[in-house]
């Protein structure tokens, strides 16, 4: 109970504002809980309110029922407001993925209704370990070897330094019950079959503290990787032409002079500040040919976006009828 309470008073003296509202996401499981109840007893000495919103995903027979439940017990600890949200899980990018997207749209209409100025998230150490074997195997690259941080947009992640099972025993030694979500446990998901086989696996045959390792790789790789970031932010703020939102260029010399990890942010970042989506690994290898291989090579279509080379210039153009998105940093 000490450490789950000690790690969100750490993370409020370094990121909290008050007199500021925050929602915790709560499901009932145990992480979301743990985090409740540590706010709970944490958030009036520190000077902040910690209402909270439960999403229910209409998923599973019962689901009305026990977010009704998660609401009452979280207003029996004296959060407030609390909110439940009824979503609609579809089906694009897969059923993880959809149902991530509705419930972070349902989290910021939560904080929207409440003033809230934040959602805090009870992934814990083992989730970035998951999170970051999932990018190696996928070859994401950096997005995903980083893993998450710990505030990311209105997003905190208060425990992500705590084991998963120092959660469950804080909540034991409190006398709290809480729910398994049997999706956890479901081999249809990928990240169901990485927690309950994977791991196990690699902790038995190459010793107990994998998943802390996988973290702290993470932690050392985000570091490094916001060093890069930062250095190709410089890198755009001083020669990416914006001057409209659809069409942005840079001269192929100052690219080609940049280190290969910063020049590629360069141009991730060109992409999406007109409305397109990240380059994939292989359309960053074609971005490559245009920059040092170039023979008159036509543009490169991608998601929302082109990239094509013309008089010195590689230029980023949005897609007829996409929304601009404006400049995103830390690619």
């Amino acid at each position: 109970m000490a450490d789950v309470r000690r790690a969100v008073r750490e993370w409020a003296v370094e990121h909290a504002q008050a007199p500021t509202r925050y929602l915790v996401a709560l499901s009932g499981g145990g992480d979301s809980l743990a985090l409740a109840w540590a706010l709970s007893h944490e958030a009036p000495a520190l000077g902040f309110s910690v209402g909270a919103v439960v999403v229910d995903h209409q998923l599973q027979e019962g689901s009305g029922e026990r977010a009704q439940h998660a609401a009452e017990v979280a207003s029996s600890w004296g959060l407030g407001p609390v909110i439940i949200k009824e979503v609609f899980v579809g089906v694009a990018g897969g059923p993880e993925e959809a149902a991530r997207t509705v419930r972070y749209q349902a989290f910021f209409e939560a904080m929207k209704e409440t003033g809230a100025g934040g959602i805090l998230l009870a992934h814990t150490r083992d989730d970035q370990a998951e999170t970051v074997l999932l990018g190696l195997t996928r070859g994401s690259g950096p997005s995903a070897l980083k893993g998450m941080p710990e505030v990311e947009g209105f997003s905190h992640r208060p425990l992500l330094s705590l084991a998963r099972s120092t959660l469950r025993q804080a909540l034991i030694d409190a006398g709290v019950s809480w729910w398994d979500d049997p999706h956890n446990t479901d081999d249809r998901f990928t990240r169901s079959r990485v927690r309950q086989r994977v791991m196990p696996v690699l902790e038995d045959d190459l010793g107990p503290g994998v998943a802390e390792s996988l973290a702290r790789t993470a932690a050392l790789f985000r570091r490094d990787s916001e060093a890069l970031d930062g250095f190709a932010q410089s890198v755009f703020d001083e020669h990416v032409d914006g001057s409209t939102p659809q069409v942005c260029s840079i001269e192929v010399t100052h690219l080609v002079e940049q280190n290969p990890a910063v020049a590629s942010r360069v141009v991730r970042s060109m992409v999406i500040s007109v409305g397109g989506g990240a380059p994939t690994f292989a359309q960053m290898q074609q971005v490559e040919g245009l920059l040092t291989r170039w023979k008159g090579q036509s543009a490169i279509d991608l998601s929302g976006a082109s990239l094509e080379r013309r008089d010195g210039l590689l230029v980023a153009r949005s897609s007829e009828g996409k929304k601009p998105r404006g400049i995103r940093r830390g690619l």
